[in-house]
């Protein structure tokens, strides 16, 4: 090459535009969806805070000696301290390298004894595991016999120890199904008003043996505190403790001032969230409900 090619040769490469270095070095990604259990006896709750252990802590804290990179995880659902999970949706961004056998398996191997990875399932990138949920389920476990008191039980159940009227529970919770404002059963300083929320399910059973009853919830979203102010609430009122209109009454007040105390955390679980099976890539069924996937 001649000394004057070589210099118009070098003109033109100035003058071609580099691509950003994002273009150039934009590392392929995917998102994925586990389905995470935990005993919240040793947490603050799912949401990362500045003080306490937080479920949201250990997992990202996982995620990034797997990767050496912070990564975000998103929950279903922020959970009280004290509060279990069963099936809680948790979804994450990887580099393109994991699958969700080796997620899974990886996960399982460094998280601490009170958490387990259930199941992982691949995502369409931009899924969210609380904003692209369609329902949540939760459940709440009443201990009304003796043995409730038990150290057994009674970090995971609310070791009432005394009998229930189950004819008063069927009432109250069919007062609750539907839509309904539900700004009575939040936790004071988080009411919105015309805050509206949609019940499917809201239902007690007789647990075996005399073991007491299990109350079962479904609904589009939840107010924090609702799950817990609801259930001690009926059980109040199956107590002999309210009127038995006043579920009724509650469900037309725009504040907590007349609910009862909240149930205690320990007998509360996240059950799962359900998620339309447009989130997730291949040949699905109509929805992705967490709890079944293990």
């Amino acid at each position: 090459m001649t000394e004057r090619a070589f210099v118009n040769y070098d003109k033109h490469l100035r003058g071609l535009k580099a691509p950003p270095a994002a273009a150039r070095f934009r590392p392929m990604s995917r998102t994925f969806l586990a389905v995470l259990q935990f005993d919240g006896g040793g947490f603050v709750g799912w949401q990362r805070q500045a003080l306490g252990r937080s479920v949201q802590g250990e997992v990202e804290g996982v995620l990034q000696r797997l990767t050496r990179t912070r990564i975000t995880a998103h929950g279903a659902g922020r959970t009280d301290a004290g509060v279990h999970a069963e099936g809680m949706g948790v979804s994450f961004t990887l580099p393109d390298r994991w699958d969700a056998v080796s997620v899974r398996r990886a996960m399982n191997a460094l998280l601490p004894d009170d958490c387990r990875i259930r199941s992982v399932l691949r995502a369409h990138d931009g899924f969210h595991a609380r904003k692209s949920a369609r329902s949540r389920r939760y459940r709440y476990l009443v201990g009304t016999d003796d043995d409730a008191a038990s150290p057994f039980r009674r970090h995971h159940e609310w070791p009432l120890c005394r009998p229930l009227d189950g004819a008063t529970l069927t009432a109250a919770a069919d007062i609750i199904q539907g839509e309904h404002q539900f700004e009575a059963f939040a936790a004071r300083g988080q009411l919105k008003p015309h805050y509206h929320c949609r019940l499917g399910v809201a239902e007690w059973h007789l647990r075996p043996a005399g073991r007491g009853y299990e109350f079962r919830v479904e609904g589009d979203r939840f107010l924090h505190h609702m799950v817990r102010m609801l259930v001690g609430t009926m059980v109040d009122i199956a107590r002999g403790r309210r009127p038995a209109d006043d579920m009724e009454q509650l469900l037309a007040s725009r504040d907590n001032a007349g609910t009862s105390a909240p149930a205690p955390p320990e007998g509360l679980y996240f059950v799962a969230a359900t998620y339309p099976a447009s989130a997730f890539p291949g040949p699905t069924e109509e929805t992705h409900d967490a709890s079944h996937r293990c």
